[in-house]
């Protein structure tokens, strides 16, 4: 789960029921607001920044699909 929140909360009406999103997950940086591309059902394509408070290690966890995933592969090593 990555919990994020609108960047500009007016964006949140931007966004309808059938609009399809991409969220740009390879942005996630600490302290760096990542990109949400909106893809209406009638109309044309626009992004929104959306905000974390993940730091580096929870980063990590993330890229490495769970905590346990990441202490695994520190075992490893």
């Amino acid at each position: 789960m990555l919990p994020l929140t609108f960047s500009d909360p007016a964006d949140y009406d931007k966004i309808n029921p059938f609009d399809k999103v991409d969220i740009m997950c390879t942005e996630i940086a600490v302290g760096k607001p990542m990109t949400m591309r909106v893809h209406p059902k009638d109309g044309k394509t626009f992004d929104v920044k959306l905000s974390h408070t993940f730091n580096e290690p929870q980063i990590e966890w993330f890229k490495n699909g769970s905590a346990l995933n990441t202490m695994a592969k520190h075992a490893k090593h």
